[in-house]
């Protein structure tokens, strides 16, 4: 697995990263406990380093997974990234977003507890709290770093106004913000800014939730346990459009004599070596993928030839619905 540099840091992680978020019951129905753990040993064995979680991610179910999984392991050799600030109802209903000083305190306590871990490598808000000032957010996390909890410093779903000012308070290490074939807004101004700034780019949704992934079905439209199907793009008439999108990826990935999962990452893994794919393996099957991918070295032509096989502006649906799109800072 080879390692990229994490921004405004001497810290290495590997090339992809796990997202573990869907080894929790709840986000796309039902999960494998043994499977999950069978996963997270698997991408360590090869070499994956960059485990990332929240603390809201199955309510601290996440959390103790990864403790779990990384009972008898070298702490030094994970690089494990929490996201906070998300509220919950019991009933796993959004409750907001908080991202006070003394609250963040109180979720990195917390987390800190259920891993069973000294500190963390990346703290970052899930989102911006739109009644907290973001220097005051990453002003408290900055303390957390200065006291040993917390070694870098992240942001998520953020614009570029918000990065400016979060980065002037204290040096921001990467940006988490969804980025695929499918989703390319952050290239006209988010991506540049990132990159004057010296912030690495963790880009999450590579598969847009599955999407790309070749093996999505409009079958698999009718799981209501699947927080996937209630998104713009997996309902009805966008959804048999985007699939047919996926088709003209499959045919170029046959003549690459790849997957259109591992066409699908590799091109995000193309675009820099400040980029750093989130993938969502819940599964070993779905990792091979993943570290399949890792190991493909596209030409520019090649790159270029992929990112013109269809505008993004031809996928039907958004990223996320409009109510869930009016919380994100990155899209105002």
């Amino acid at each position: 697995m080879q390692k990229r540099k994490l921004g405004n840091s001497n810290r290495e992680v590997s090339a992809v990263g796990l997202g573990c978020m869907g080894m929790s019951p709840g986000v796309y129905g039902k999960a494998d406990r043994q499977e999950s753990i069978a996963t997270l040993h698997a991408a360590m064995e090869q070499g994956v380093t960059l485990l990332d979680t929240g603390d809201f991610y199955g309510s601290g179910h996440n959390e103790l997974l990864i403790r779990e999984a990384l009972r008898g392991k070298n702490r030094e050799q994970a690089f494990i990234a929490v996201k906070f600030g998300v509220l919950l109802d019991p009933g796993s209903g959004w409750g907001g977003f908080d991202g006070r000083p003394a609250s963040l305190k109180n979720f990195l306590a917390m987390t800190l507890k259920r891993l069973d871990m000294d500190y963390i490598d990346l703290y970052q808000p899930a989102r911006l709290d739109p009644d907290v000032p973001i220097e005051e957010t990453v002003g408290a996390i900055g303390e957390m770093v200065q006291a040993g909890y917390v070694r870098h410093i992240g942001l998520s779903e953020v614009g570029v106004n918000t990065i400016r000012r979060a980065h002037a308070a204290h040096p921001i290490s990467w940006l988490q913000i969804e980025y695929s074939l499918f989703s390319r807004g952050i290239e006209k101004e988010i991506l540049p800014a990132l990159r004057e700034l010296g912030i690495s780019l963790s880009a999450y949704g590579a598969l847009s939730r599955g999407l790309l992934s070749g093996a999505w079905t409009k079958e698999r439209s009718e799981n209501k346990f699947d927080g996937r199907n209630f998104g713009p793009r997996f309902q009805g008439e966008n959804l048999e459009h985007n699939l047919q999108l996926v088709e003209k990826l499959r045919s170029l990935a046959e003549r690459y004599g790849t997957s259109v999962a591992q066409l699908a990452i590799a091109w995000v893994l193309g675009q820099g070596e400040d980029v750093i794919p989130v993938i969502g393996a819940r599964k070993q099957t779905q990792l091979r993928d993943m570290l399949g991918a890792a190991e493909i070295e596209f030409t520019a032509e090649d790159l270029k030839t992929i990112g013109e096989l269809f505008n993004p502006e031809d996928v039907a649906g958004g990223r996320y619905d409009k109510h869930q799109l009016a919380l994100l800072d990155s899209e105002k």
